[in-house]
């Protein structure tokens, strides 16, 4: 079935999405925060602690290869009636209540003795990958301009710690997506464990320099309480402080864990989408305009799901404002040879990934190297190997 395209999926009559019934599926992945207990104890198999690795880089990578893709679009003619009806938004907006009621559970399991510390950290691993799918959630409604949803989105930063991805991703990102000054697009030769410290520090270096500046042309102060940053922290500090008053500070190690593997996860997915994808020039110097040909794609319908289209990246970037439902895959994207989810193991493997991408890469600028965003350090020798004089 691997390859095959399914184009009318779970189509209600008079439906315009013909996976309008699937998208509440989303919130299985953070579900698993609330499962690994009860399946332990019926099933008496410690690996379960581990049931959110296993679903992303297992499960969902395999049901993508079995299910296939869907390449449908909606139809222009559709697209107000899709952008205005509030169950899409319900599907995200219940992302929230399921992830921090998993937090709580696993507090509660984390301060106990009954766990061995590799099940709390299995635990914690589950819990990080729930966090990194929060941030995908805060992605979606961090986009939107209604109120409720923007201060949503701050409220699902809150468990990764990473709230400055609310000004970074929408002023910095946006802006300079597919470009060497971007530090979230990965560059032609740059390994995941390269661009990671890379693209951490430069977006919380870029972030806190952006919301200085919103600030300042607003006639205000850091410490404003119009600061988007520090609402998005305050947040995370009265979160983890209310976890810890309950449950004492042997749950602080776990909590900062979770984070950081949520925040690995988002990065490796940022890895993926621009890997070596670099946008023209205009005759002036300046970026031409961010088109479907700055982001790698991908169709499969699983992980698609899972992830609220965030895998048609490239009408993403070309139409921030779009909601998730509406997002159209493009013949103009490049695409990639599976979903983020198995994408994301092989971007763990430096060797593995440059012998599946690169080559990708070339093919997308119709062979000339040149056109690619390249790691500056390894441009020479990239360069000789393809046969181009520096």
């Amino acid at each position: 079935m691997s390859g095959a395209k399914v184009q009318t999926v779970g189509k209600p009559v008079g439906s315009p999405d013909p996976k309008r019934h699937l998208w509440v599926l989303g919130l299985l992945a953070p579900s698993s925060a609330l499962l690994p207990s009860q399946l332990v104890l019926h099933t008496g198999a410690e690996v379960f602690w581990w049931i959110g690795p296993i679903i992303v880089l297992i499960v969902i990578p395999a049901l993508d290869w079995a299910i296939g893709v869907d390449g449908s679009n909606p139809r222009d003619e559709d697209y107000e009636l899709l952008s205005n009806d509030r169950y899409y938004r319900w599907c995200t907006y219940l992302m929230l209540p399921v992830q921090l009621i998993g937090l709580v559970i696993a507090c509660y399991m984390w301060s106990g003795d009954d766990l061995s510390v590799i099940d709390k950290l299995g635990l914690a691993a589950t819990l990080g990958f729930v966090s990194g799918i929060g941030i995908n959630a805060a992605h979606e409604l961090g986009h939107r301009v209604e109120r409720m949803e923007r201060w949503l989105a701050k409220i699902a930063l809150a468990q990764s710690g990473y709230g400055h991805f609310f000004v970074e991703h929408n002023r910095g990102h946006h802006v300079r997506v597919a470009t060497p000054e971007d530090p979230a697009s990965g560059r032609l030769g740059e390994s995941l464990w390269e661009f990671l410290p890379r693209s951490v520090s430069g977006s919380f270096r870029s972030a806190l320099a952006l919301e200085r500046e919103r600030l300042a042309r607003k006639g205000k102060g850091w410490w404003s309480l119009d600061n988007h940053i520090l609402q998005a922290w305050s947040m995370t500090l009265v979160l983890f402080g209310a976890l810890i008053a309950a449950f004492g500070y042997q749950v602080l190690p776990w909590l900062l864990l979770q984070a950081v593997i949520g925040i690995g996860l988002l990065e490796t997915v940022n890895y993926v989408e621009h890997y070596g994808l670099l946008r023209a020039r205009r005759p002036n110097g300046m970026y031409a305009r961010c088109s479907p040909r700055d982001s790698w794609n991908s169709d499969h319908l699983v992980t698609n799901i899972f992830l609220f289209h965030l895998q048609r990246h490239s009408d993403h970037h070309a139409n921030p404002g779009r909601r998730y439902q509406t997002l159209r895959t493009s013949q103009q994207a490049p695409q990639l040879p599976a979903g983020y989810a198995a994408m994301i193991v092989l971007a763990a493997i430096p060797p593995l990934w440059r012998w599946v991408m690169d080559d990708r890469v070339l093919a997308h600028y119709g062979g000339d190297i040149t056109l690619a965003n390249i790691q500056p350090r390894k441009r020479r020798r990239i360069l000789a190997a393809r046969g181009v004089i520096a």
